[in-house]
């Protein structure tokens, strides 16, 4: 995780994007009809960083065999043999990358999206920092955004797939910081073919308070997106939680917004309350969560090792098709 501040690939801790949700049987038809998606595009090679640990080659074994990604693990070769005799994988078909370390892993996929061989990356047993620490280095796959992170959070109760972001990334995002987790967002929204998202700017209250930091940032990331410096969605700012999903409290405080009570994207003052917000909606509402990072030159991956079959496929789906999203966009005319 990082600050505001450059990306300090040291800062990240361990490990924000964890769930650790008991494994279950529960399936949700809006992650089904992301997973669905994938068999109209191909399978995305995808470099699977240190699946030294069951749960961490079971789920890209998964997604190979629904034919979503085409996984290259990297870590130690014997190891991730023995994993997967003792869990009963077949790997036949995979390419292994033998390395001896978890740092020496995360470079050497790195190195392989650089040139152009992989288009994801996918985290296995590996720390979150030192799996980070490659991507956002200089000569790594930076790019003029910031990375942030995105919960996807299929909630039983709520109609659509809820993003919550910066939940694991950035701990007190700036404002430049939060335009580019806005627009991160937002691109992946798009990029899943989910259409221009309803993009709720949170914070404690409705009103612009200037003591509240989070209302003032909340309104000027709104202008900003009035002004053409955020595109593709439609920002609302400041809402309470309330007032951004329920359309019976927005109505009660007199709020008129094609966003208020239909959010898709929650945007989130800082690491900690979104952290909060989206372990709450997966341990009390009993919702599902899948994990990616953004901003860099290929999406990152973050599954929990506690994820049931479809959050695993559905996590692989969407740096899957974003992936996709983002090579076809690469070669519209204009584009390096």
């Amino acid at each position: 995780m990082t600050s505001s501040k450059d990306p300090d690939p040291a800062g990240y801790t361990d490990d924000a994007a964890e769930t650790h949700v008991p494994r279950s049987d529960r399936s949700h038809r809006k992650f089904e009809s992301l997973i669905a998606r994938t068999r109209d595009i191909p399978a995305i090679a995808t470099a699977v960083v240190w699946p030294c640990e069951a749960h961490a080659l079971e789920g890209p074994m998964d997604a190979q065999r629904e034919q979503i990604i085409k996984p290259v693990l990297i870590g130690r070769a014997a190891r991730i043999r023995v994993v997967a005799d003792k869990a009963g994988l077949d790997l036949s078909g995979c390419t292994i990358v033998d390395v001896a370390t978890e740092a020496e892993a995360a470079a050497a996929a790195v190195g392989m999206v650089r040139e152009g061989k992989m288009q994801a990356i996918m985290k296995g047993s590996i720390h979150t920092d030192v799996l980070m620490h490659p991507v956002v280095s200089d000569g790594g796959l930076r790019t003029s955004r910031r990375v942030s992170h995105v919960f996807l959070v299929a909630a039983p109760g709520y109609p659509e797939i809820l993003f919550v972001t910066d939940a694991a990334i950035n701990i007190f995002p700036d404002l430049d910081c939060k335009r580019d987790i806005v627009q991160n967002a937002i691109d992946l929204h798009i990029g899943l073919g989910l259409g221009e998202p309803r993009v709720a700017i949170l914070s404690a209250v409705e009103v612009i308070n200037a003591k509240i930091p989070g209302t003032t940032d909340a309104a000027i990331l709104c202008k900003m997106a009035d002004r053409g410096q955020i595109t593709g969605g439609v920002l609302d700012g400041p809402l309470a939680m309330d007032n951004a999903v329920s359309a019976e409290a927005a109505k009660l405080k007199g709020i008129m917004s094609p966003v208020a009570g239909r959010a898709q994207i929650l945007v989130v003052p800082d690491l900690e309350a979104g952290n909060m917000l989206a372990k709450n909606l997966i341990f009390m509402a009993g919702a599902d969560a899948a994990g990616i990072v953004l901003g860099a030159r290929a999406p990152v991956i973050l599954p929990s090792r506690a994820d049931s079959l479809h959050t695993r496929l559905a996590s692989a789906a969407v740096g899957a098709l974003y992936a996709h999203h983002l090579a076809q966009e690469n070669e519209k005319p204009g584009k390096a």
